[in-house]
């Protein structure tokens, strides 16, 4: 090999050692970021529900959730859980909903879709609560009268088991008043959450206006505009 192709061949192995030295920490640190282990559902739902820290002394207590009973979306069961729960109704609603979004540990048994999420809760003098969820709430529950009717009925069995505040549902999305849910369920009317008269949490009553209430909104939460007059 001639002195030339001898400078050359060392050049080259030493901008190839330089290169490395340089990109393997990198490389080392993304490794270990993949390798990480990712937390379970069970640990997501935790983090996600426990209390803000304001609310850090509240008592576990038992509470009531209703997802699927089946992965055929027949009907609601009640699965019951310890959760630190606020006294102040706005904020406990807002707990439990927080809860029933994240899911059971079974994914296949939600109701809702776990992007959805819980913007803002109203809870009005007469007892109308309003829930305000993210567009993901319409746009990723499955079209159809049995998954939307089913998602609705879990929101307004899961407050009435456990904020009994709550008499009456409005859902809206982001804000604003929705026609139907995924183009079935009617969201221009209020739902029925007390149940104990016997109506079904289905069944509309009329839309309550909003007037002076209290809220609660979800951790790094802005200021929330209240919801429209109907």
């Amino acid at each position: 090999m001639s002195p030339r192709w001898r400078v050359w061949v060392i050049a080259a192995l030493s901008a190839a050692v330089l290169i490395a030295a340089i990109y393997f920490p990198f490389l080392r640190r993304r490794v270990k970021k993949e390798q990480k282990p990712q937390p379970s559902e069970e640990r997501v739902r935790q983090e996600l529900t426990e209390p803000a820290e304001e609310n850090a002394g509240n008592p576990s207590v038992k509470t009531t959730l209703f997802w699927a009973a089946d992965e055929n979306d027949s009907g609601l069961a009640p699965v019951t859980v310890e959760l630190p729960l606020s006294n102040d109704p706005a904020m406990r609603a807002r707990q439990v909903l927080n809860t029933l979004v994240a899911g059971p540990v079974d994914a296949d048994l939600r109701t809702l879709p776990p992007d959805a999420v819980l913007l803002a809760f109203y809870l009005l003098p007469d007892g109308t609560g309003i829930a305000d969820f993210s567009e993901a709430l319409a746009t990723s529950t499955p079209s159809g009268i049995q998954s939307e009717q089913l998602a609705v009925d879990s929101i307004a069995r899961t407050l009435e088991a456990n904020v009994p505040q709550v008499k009456r549902l409005k859902i809206l999305i982001h804000g604003q008043e929705m026609e139907t849910l995924a183009g079935h369920v009617d969201l221009t009317e209020t739902f029925v959450v007390d149940t104990k008269a016997g109506a079904s949490p289905s069944t509309a009553a009329p839309s309550a206006k909003p007037a002076a209430m209290t809220s609660a909104n979800p951790p790094n939460q802005g200021a929330t505009t209240a919801p429209p007059h109907k």
